[in-house]
């Protein structure tokens, strides 16, 4: 017997007033082709990417997505694609709108897997939002404001890197992220040559993805301090937490945490510890919005600014991006390119819109995204 029917009185006219039961999920495995696309830990290919749709008896279904980045959080478009298969099967019949205990429940069936659990997440959050008949950013209690993108290059010569970097100038391009960490001495060059051929209006963020060891990021860092640099992402391995200390104290160059922070434990212990000075929210790592708000809420009691970033989303997920991000005043710094890294077809219908690098999202309700049926149709796919 459901268990709300045997619940007290008040609790069964809650569950028939308010709730919004879940039939079924549509699972995709959404590949993308792209341009090769090259940093410290590898060189990607396809985007790996999941998208779900969460059916409802409300009538409609809210949407997902999570882009799967096996070589930083360890999951694969396959694994998530299982896990998925799961995940459905476990919300079959639950309340869409109870997110913390949706979510709870992930969590307990299996840890981690924090990239197929944002896809989930992300289709609840649609939901709650369309329901209220609001724009996502409006039901996180936010407001437009206006987001302004960097441009990422890849790994290459210092050349090569520094030709790209004006042709990104040329284009447009106010902010541009280099990413880093094959080797350190060849890093500084490559710095020098993109600071000389951009000039000094341009702000530059340097990537390592955690490609050097304590002593290569110290000379590294100390290298790249006369060229301006605004920050420098992970540039150790998580596992050197407890050496982030001392080079954030040492650095010219300001540390903001990405690999090191997949949820608000993470935060917590390296703002104690002073460890850095920015953090990188994305929902791949953060397991989706519910953690994420917790990331943020965390660093902004400390003072910390947050970045939003992604890993190779299509525009769906970005669009979740760009809502929470006007949702947030803490996060400062949009590192929200991924359709820009080289996919070579846009399948996402609606959603958020690049205008030059500034974003735009709609005022429809939800996220305002979806994906076009007919690219689904060659999609692998299985609903639960």
């Amino acid at each position: 017997m459901d268990q709300a029917i045997e619940a007290p009185n008040w609790t069964v006219r809650r569950t028939l007033n308010n709730n919004m039961k879940i039939l079924k999920t549509d699972i995709y495995k959404l590949s993308i082709p792209m341009h090769p696309f090259t940093i410290a830990t590898g060189t990607m290919h396809y985007a790996q990417n999941i998208f779900i749709r969460i059916h409802t008896d409300a009538g409609y279904y809210g949407v997902g997505e999570c882009s799967a980045f096996p070589m930083i959080v360890g999951e694969t478009q396959a694994t998530c694609f299982e896990m998925a298969k799961d995940f459905a099967a476990l919300w079959r019949g639950r309340d869409a709108e109870d997110i913390s205990a949706r979510m709870g429940e992930l969590h307990m069936f299996t840890a981690f897997n924090s990239t197929i659990k944002s896809a989930f997440d992300m289709a609840l959050y649609d939901l709650a939002a369309r329901k209220a008949g609001q724009p996502l950013y409006q039901f996180l209690g936010g407001e437009k404001k206006d987001i302004e993108t960097d441009l990422t290059i890849g790994i290459d010569t210092p050349g090569n890197m520094a030709a790209t970097a004006i042709q990104f100038r040329e284009n447009g391009v106010r902010m541009i992220k280099i990413k880093l960490g094959k080797n350190g001495n060849e890093d500084v060059e490559r710095v020098r040559q993109i600071r000389a051929a951009v000039g000094e209006d341009i702000i530059l963020r340097i990537d390592a993805n955690q490609g050097w060891d304590f002593d290569t990021a110290l000379n590294a860092l100390s290298g790249m301090g006369p060229y301006n640099v605004q920050f420098c992402e992970q540039p150790m391995r998580h596992w050197d937490d407890d050496k982030l200390p001392l080079l954030r104290k040492k650095s010219p160059i300001r540390i903001m945490a990405d690999e090191s922070v997949f949820d608000h434990h993470d935060a917590r212990r390296l703002i104690n510890e002073h460890a850095c000075d920015y953090i990188n929210i994305k929902f791949a790592k953060s397991g989706g919005i519910l953690e994420a708000i917790q990331i943020n809420d965390c660093a902004a009691q400390h003072r910390i600014p947050c970045m939003m970033g992604g890993m190779l989303e299509s525009r769906v997920a970005l669009t979740a991006f760009a809502h929470f991000a006007m949702a947030h005043d803490n996060i400062l710094f949009y590192d929200m390119d991924t359709c820009l890294l080289g996919h070579k077809t846009d399948p996402v219908t609606g959603g958020v819109q690049y205008k030059g690098y500034f974003l735009e999202i709609p005022d429809t309700p939800g996220l305002g995204a979806d994906v076009d049926e007919a690219f689904l149709s060659q999609c692998e796919s299985i609903t639960i």
